[in-house]
């Protein structure tokens, strides 16, 4: 007997109260944590174990994850590298350098709008939106 994995429902219970945030801001990644940390009093640290790993052309390629779990509640924070090496965790974003994943717990859409218009203050970011998950084509790149 096989016992298959049922992929789209992994996803759909992954994505369960999920915002997702795209933003074009050039700098390394540790840079950027290093911006949130200062200007959002945010403690987003590199976590190595949620590392995502993809195999392309018969090469691995790397993205890291960054995490903050607020302490007032149940919302965390993960901050995805959406470049490596000339490839992307999102190829239909190839425009964006890091995915903000808000998962665990409910965000209101005023939060959400409050965090981006925080986000858009800090130098080096040139884009910030919220995306959609019908325009998401590789979600499961995103679950760790």
């Amino acid at each position: 007997m096989k016992l298959k994995i049922d992929n789209q429902s992994l996803i759909e219970g992954f994505f369960v109260d999920t915002r997702l945030l795209g933003i074009v801001a050039p700098l390394k990644d540790y840079r950027f944590c290093w911006y949130l940390n200062q200007i959002l009093r945010f403690d987003f640290r590199k976590n190595n174990t949620l590392e995502i790993q993809l195999n392309k052309k018969n090469r691995n390629y790397f993205f890291s994850i960054f995490e903050y779990a607020e302490k007032s509640g149940t919302i965390h924070h993960y901050l995805y590298n959406n470049q490596f090496d000339g490839e992307f965790l999102l190829p239909e974003f190839k425009h964006l350098d890091f995915l903000w994943l808000i998962k665990d717990d409910v965000m209101e859409n005023e939060e959400v709008s409050v965090l981006m218009n925080s986000i858009r203050g800090i130098p080096a970011v040139q884009l910030i939106t919220e995306l959609t998950n019908e325009k998401i084509k590789n979600k499961q790149h995103l679950i760790f």
